[in-house]
């Protein structure tokens, strides 16, 4: 029993996440094209990126190359996250 809740809560969280870099991309996107030349917009788009990558495999039958894999944040995104994860709590 113990395990299957915390699989659910891991999962949860893992959408969560996805889910709210993805709104979050959107709102610097939106942000990015539609606010005036502004202090507000360098410090709501202002990006620090981390990249890991890229990954080879190779299975000897298959090989194949993943990456480079970027995360890109900023405060839009945090805001993006923060929204996600309040309607997450307020429905589950």
């Amino acid at each position: 029993m113990l395990g299957g809740h915390h699989r659910r809560s891991t999962v949860r969280f893992i959408w969560t996440l996805i889910l709210g870099l993805m709104l979050g991309g959107m709102f610097t996107s939106l942000g990015d094209a539609f606010l005036p030349q502004s202090a507000a917009k360098s410090f709501l788009t202002t990006t620090v990126e981390t990249s890991i990558g890229p990954l080879s495999i190779d299975l000897l039958a298959v090989a194949f190359t993943i990456g480079p894999l970027t995360l890109s944040l900023n405060v839009l995104t945090l805001v993006g996250i923060t929204i996600v994860t309040i309607i997450v709590r307020s429905w589950i």
